[in-house]
């Protein structure tokens, strides 16, 4: 058995559904942000500059890039002999074998893992928001407060209340009720989905509520211990964080990253983001291009016409192309003449010459309105768009289309095509 004070698990087993079909191929914690890293690099970040050096991450849906990516660690300064990150997914076990049915089972499945390290203090964290955190000053104030579990918080406005699960608590900051998603909120302190526990009550919660279906932290975890007394605490956390759990929210983030003054920064040295990176050459402009107000990746050609878009590495972006306000991620293509307005578009698209992409009157997409909208165009990864079409807003297209998928070479908003 080895003593670590604070460990970290990390839940990225998660689909992400509300991406659509930017997460059909990959994990959301794998999606790409900012042109050059991936979701999950946040978290992991944070962890190592926040001086956890043992990370359980939790893989689960189509994990593969997942893994090839975080490897063993080496970017975040993670490849430990004794700690640093592990990957753990679902295994078969002499019984009881089973996937992870809640983020609080995920953690239950992995009991042995934690045991190792025999710490004081597990932190769960989700692999799925942008944001910079310090999570030894939330461990400060944990002990302080000589609180048995402490929960995140984040102050949202009053009207987008309703949206979250939301804390109640007294003048010292201890949590004296829950409301999840009401209609006339009480409080505007939103859960973050990130939790410090003393590891003797996280050990008997997840004991005691092992047959619990579905058992997750926020449901089960947290009124569980909550009527058992146990003293919970609300950190409040101030700075940026960003859910980008719908393609608006995820398109909104990246934008905000080319502001003048971004509110999120990436550039600062004292709290480094880090990631895997390729080794590819630099980025070419030809002297027919125009670049105004862009993250633009390593290894991007760029011979037409950007404004205001977040464009991954290896891109291609040919003579006479034109990309405004949109986000493309690595490997893509965008050909002579075609013009892009508001979309995102995957890994390993070829965008035909001449097609137009998001210049439609704006109608709710037929197949999932929910997930699609916001007056984006989305493009999931290898797909092959033919040239000389004309795609709408809130569309979704996915697969090596054809011009026969396109009648009178049109796709209308809010239509799908799913290969």
């Amino acid at each position: 058995m080895i003593k670590k004070e604070m460990i970290a698990m990390l839940l990225a087993g998660g689909q992400g559904s509300r991406l659509g079909v930017l997460t059909s191929k990959l994990a959301k914690p794998a999606v790409s942000f900012g042109g050059k890293y991936k979701i999950i690099d946040f978290p992991l970040s944070n962890c190592i500059n926040s001086g956890i050096d043992t990370v359980g991450v939790l893989t689960q849906y189509q994990p593969l890039r997942l893994n090839q990516h975080i490897g063993i660690g080496i970017p975040w300064d993670l490849d430990r002999n004794i700690g640093g990150v592990s990957i753990l997914p679902p295994y078969e076990k002499s019984e009881n074998t089973d996937w992870y049915s809640g983020t609080a089972n995920a953690i239950y499945q992995n009991m042995e893992f934690m045991e190792y390290y025999h710490p004081d203090y597990v932190a769960i964290l989700g692999g799925d928001h942008i944001y910079k955190m310090d999570y030894e000053l939330m461990l400060d104030f944990h002990r302080r407060n000589d609180a048995k579990i402490t929960l995140a918080t984040y102050e949202v406005p009053w009207e987008e209340a309703s949206r979250f699960g939301l804390v109640i608590t007294d003048e010292n900051n201890q949590v004296l009720d829950f409301e999840e998603k009401p209609e006339n909120p009480r409080s505007n302190k939103a859960s973050m989905g990130i939790y410090i526990f003393n590891w003797d009550v996280l050990k008997e919660a997840l004991v005691t509520l092992k047959d619990q279906p579905g058992c997750d932290f926020g449901m089960h975890v947290i009124p569980y211990c909550h009527q058992k007394g146990e003293k919970i605490m609300a950190y409040t956390y101030q700075g940026y964080w960003k859910d980008v759990g719908t393609l608006s929210a995820y398109w909104e983030a990246n934008m905000e990253l080319i502001d003048i003054i971004p509110e999120f920064n990436l550039y600062e040295e004292f709290w480094r983001i880090y990631t895997k990176s390729d080794m590819i050459p630099p980025q070419y402009f030809s002297d027919s291009s125009k670049v105004s107000g862009c993250i633009i990746g390593d290894g991007c050609e760029v011979y037409g016409v950007v404004y205001n878009s977040v464009i991954g590495s290896g891109v291609i972006i040919e003579e006479g192309a034109v990309v405004t306000n949109s986000i493309i991620m690595s490997n893509s293509k965008i050909e002579a003449g075609a013009r892009v307005e508001k979309a995102i578009i995957a890994e390993d698209v070829v965008i035909g010459a001449g097609t137009e992409i998001g210049f439609m009157e704006e109608a709710e997409n037929s197949y999932k309105p929910n997930v699609y909208a916001g007056g984006l165009a989305t493009i999931g990864e290898g797909s092959v768009i033919p040239p000389n079409v004309k795609i709408g807003k809130n569309v979704a297209i996915i697969g090596n289309t054809s011009i026969a998928d396109y009648p009178d070479g049109v796709l209308a908003s809010g239509q799908t095509i799913i290969r």
